[in-house]
């Protein structure tokens, strides 16, 4: 893949990263808290995040290496 695919899918996982955060803030406001729902949402989150770590890592060549 080249740089502008990387590019392409790494603002693609951003948006689905920020659309999981409103989606937690959205069920943490409601009066009754699906805990076991959060915390799925949570998850992916996280994972989400590795995801675009890694992306970034191919993008930005490390400088000791």
């Amino acid at each position: 893949m080249n740089d502008d695919g990387y590019q392409q899918q790494l603002a693609q996982l951003k948006i689905e990263h920020r659309d999981l955060d409103d989606a937690i803030r959205a069920l943490a406001a409601q009066s009754r808290i699906d805990q076991l729902q959060v915390a799925r949402l949570k998850k992916k989150k996280l994972i989400l995040k590795d995801r675009i770590m890694r992306l970034e890592d191919q993008l930005v060549p490390d400088i000791l290496a």
